[in-house]
């Protein structure tokens, strides 16, 4: 039985094109080619970070701001939250992503903080220790097979893979994993 719910921040929580296009404005290349060659990296199994390397330019950072929570994501978190599961958000982010995403779950998470990112097994563990309770009642949900959904399977955890955003349809769902459209399909896949 699942008593908690984990989300991976970008493209599940937080739609991440304004901030990638404000990325690709301050470093200078256009949006396409950005984006493009982030989702070769995934493709080719490349860290995403490797994108400043081929396109010649210096790493910009990116931040998330309040407009970019998905119109289901604040409703879904209230929902679980209400029908009493323990709801955490993490990712390969800032610690400043974590301050915007505090005030809607019962823990926040980054890779920044924590010393290491998704999909190291290291990572996993933190987010279990973090919900103090067994790998099994533990959902994670995220938008990347790869980085996600296979790592929180590997890990024992329940792997929900969301199926939006541009990362999600380059993978397939894994078998063992639930597959939803959107965060509004969430709570009942859990039950």
């Amino acid at each position: 039985m699942v008593t908690a719910v984990v989300f991976d921040v970008g493209e599940t929580l937080i739609d991440e094109t304004r901030m990638w296009q404000q990325v690709a404005k301050d470093a200078g290349v256009p949006a396409f080619t950005l984006m493009g060659t982030l989702g070769g990296l995934i493709t080719r199994g490349e860290h995403h970070q490797r994108v400043w390397e081929l396109l010649e330019r210096n790493p910009v950072p990116g931040d998330f701001s309040s407009e970019d929570f998905y119109p289901d994501a604040l409703p879904c978190l209230r929902r679980l939250s209400e029908a009493g599961f323990f709801v955490g958000a993490v990712g390969n982010t800032s610690a400043s992503t974590e301050e915007l995403l505090r005030p809607h779950t019962s823990f926040v998470g980054s890779s920044a903080r924590w010393g290491v990112e998704k999909p190291s097994s290291g990572f996993f563990a933190r987010l279990i220790a973090e919900c103090a309770r067994p790998a099994a009642e533990i959902a994670y949900v995220g938008d990347r097979v790869d980085n996600d959904v296979a790592p929180a399977l590997a890990a024992g955890l329940v792997g929900v893979h969301i199926r939006r955003g541009p990362w999600a349809h380059l993978q397939e769902t894994p078998a063992g994993a639930i597959s939803i459209r959107g965060l509004s399909e969430l709570p009942a896949s859990l039950d």
